[in-house]
């Protein structure tokens, strides 16, 4: 459901600090959230539910939640789109993304 640091490609780009937070917040998801539908759960109540690690997570380092917020969002997000860049490729390789030529 959540991306999870380990030791392919996806990550490569990360900081260890960075590779640590995206860690920490997905198994406290993984444990408050489980088997949810991300896409069918409102953000708000995903939100609320790691609230608590956030807070944990900006108190340790001295920032604001909202900023620890942002963070965890882009480095998710690049994940993701990492991700999707890799199925693309695969696909490509594959040759199961071009039907217009068939």
């Amino acid at each position: 459901m959540f991306p999870t640091p380990n030791n392919s490609s996806q990550f490569d780009s990360l900081s260890d600090e960075d590779k640590a937070m995206l860690a920490r917040i997905n198994a406290y998801a993984e444990q408050v959230l489980g088997d949810i539908d991300p896409q069918k759960t409102r953000i708000s109540y995903q939100l609320d539910k790691l609230r608590p690690i956030m807070q944990e997570i900006a108190d340790e380092k001295g920032i604001s939640l909202e900023d620890v917020f942002i963070k965890y969002m882009d480095i998710s997000s690049v994940v993701l789109a990492k991700q999707d860049a890799m199925l693309k490729e695969d696909l490509d390789d594959m040759g199961l993304t071009d039907f217009t030529t068939r």
